[in-house]
């Protein structure tokens, strides 16, 4: 094995075990910050696969972006920080289950797809031109869709958040915002 092979060997086990304890760990608080490990451990994978780009994309966008939104979005509707007994739902088993199956599914594509044939650490298909290429011809509706989609999330965690907003009163007087 490869200097780069090695090192693109311990960032995915970093990768896998920060996801693992993301959705493991029982304070959300602490599963975001397993969150940015994981997406960092990712985007040093990309460095390794000289895949620069992507890598800083990564970066600004998983970690600088959605995990702000996901921290704002626990404190803005106030979810218990610390730890809470109503996060485990008792379908630990269930939730174990599925995720086996999945995982034996994405092996099993990835190894019908690909076979034996391994790909150099050094392909090189992560250049600015590629991505941006594919990104504005081939993926911009779900692109669109998916930030359409986190602009109403963080709309509705505003929403949940604001204890001002509620039903009218029946009663004839005007409500407390009203003046």
């Amino acid at each position: 094995m490869s200097g780069q092979e090695i090192v693109f060997t311990l960032l995915g086990v970093v990768a896998v075990g920060a996801g693992i304890l993301v959705v493991t760990t029982r304070r959300l608080v602490h599963a975001a910050l397993w969150l940015v490990v994981s997406f960092g451990a990712l985007a040093g994978g990309y460095l390794v696969l000289t895949a620069e780009f992507v890598a800083w994309v990564q970066v600004l966008i998983y970690v600088g972006a959605i995990v702000v939104l996901l921290l704002f979005g626990i404190m803005l509707t106030r979810a218990p920080i610390g730890g809470s007994a109503d996060l485990d739902s008792g379908n630990r088993w269930a939730a174990l289950a599925v995720a086996a199956a999945t995982a034996a599914v994405l092996v099993t594509v990835l190894v019908m797809g690909f076979g034996d044939r391994r790909m150099p650490l050094h392909a090189g298909g992560g250049s600015a031109r590629e991505l941006g290429a594919g990104v504005f011809r081939t993926w911009v509706l779900p692109f669109e869709v998916l930030s359409v989609l986190l602009l109403a999330s963080l709309v509705g965690a505003i929403v949940l958040s604001r204890s001002d907003i509620g039903p009218r009163d029946s009663g004839t007087g005007p409500r407390k915002e009203d003046g």
